[in-house]
């Protein structure tokens, strides 16, 4: 009896690994995609958090030392993003727009960011790779986000900034 009992688990030993591998690998492959998924929820919160702060910013026409309007506008937004924008080559994608509140077109110019004015800051564009690729594609995952108000009015005698 004694030497069937020794064989038979000799014959399970190597079944365990096997057992390991479909047991892990697929467990392993949930974790990875919990972990994606929740950088990209992470990462897009992230930039509409640091669109707001811009309109936010924005809209008390502050300025940052040396720097016009837009710039300090920009510089704001980079600073709330966590450092995922701190790439010089991100800057193209902050967009900073004013608009006219009567006709909702843009307005370019000197003083399109004029009291009354509707401001937009958004960020276009801004992509991710994934972790691990779902299906074979390694298309990234990219961001546009986007927030608005309405610019307040300047004290008297107060000029407005340059854009």
């Amino acid at each position: 009896m004694v030497p069937a009992t020794h064989s038979r688990k000799a014959k399970q030993r190597g079944s365990y690994y096997i057992e390991v591998a479909l047991v892990f690998l697929p467990m392993f492959a949930i974790m990875l995609a919990i972990v994606d998924f929740s950088m990209a929820i992470f990462i897009r919160s992230t930039m509409q958090n640091a669109a707001r702060e811009g309109v936010r910013y924005a809209v008390t026409y502050q300025l940052m030392s040396g720097m016009c309007h837009d710039a300090s506008i920009k510089q704001t937004v980079k600073n709330a993003a966590v450092g995922f924008l701190s790439d010089p080559s991100h800057d193209t994608k902050i967009k900073v727009r004013y608009y006219d509140p009567v006709t909702l077109v843009e307005a370019v110019g000197v003083n399109s960011n004029a009291p009354g004015n509707l401001v937009e800051i958004g960020v276009e564009g801004y992509s991710w790779s994934w972790i691990a690729p779902l299906w074979r594609n390694n298309s990234p995952f990219v961001v546009n986000v986007y927030a608005a108000d309405r610019m307040e009015g300047l004290g008297a005698g107060v000029a407005i900034p340059c854009r």
